[in-house]
């Protein structure tokens, strides 16, 4: 009776998990990076400035991606932008945040 029979399930690295390679893979895991989601509006372009300056201000080097595609923005569950997201977070939706509450946001994000 092979219906109960175990079966041996191939791992996903194929064999040859190193503590290098899942190190490397945690690693990619985390690094998130912050979004502004967007039409590329006025207020979509003041949010993106803003975490610029706060990023810049915290001394992290982390680039921001503007998505304009709204399927993409429906992913996040997003209905109104501007939309901001820290390590695949929404963190604030419709509003445009000034730079110092992007930065607390940031840091709450990154805690």
């Amino acid at each position: 009776m092979g219906l109960f029979s175990k079966r041996e399930t191939p791992s996903c690295c194929g064999g040859s998990c190193t503590p290098e390679a899942m190190a490397q893979a945690e690693a990619v895991k985390t690094s998130g990076g912050v979004k502004v989601l967007g039409s590329g509006c006025a207020k979509c372009s003041a949010l993106e400035a803003a975490a610029r300056e706060a990023l810049a201000e915290l001394g992290m080097e982390t680039a921001i991606d503007h998505v304009t595609d709204f399927t993409q923005i429906a992913a996040y569950g997003v209905m109104t932008t501007p939309a901001l997201v820290v390590d695949e977070k929404v963190v604030s939706y419709g509003k445009v945040l000034k730079k110092d509450e992007v930065k607390a946001l940031i840091q709450k994000a990154r805690k």
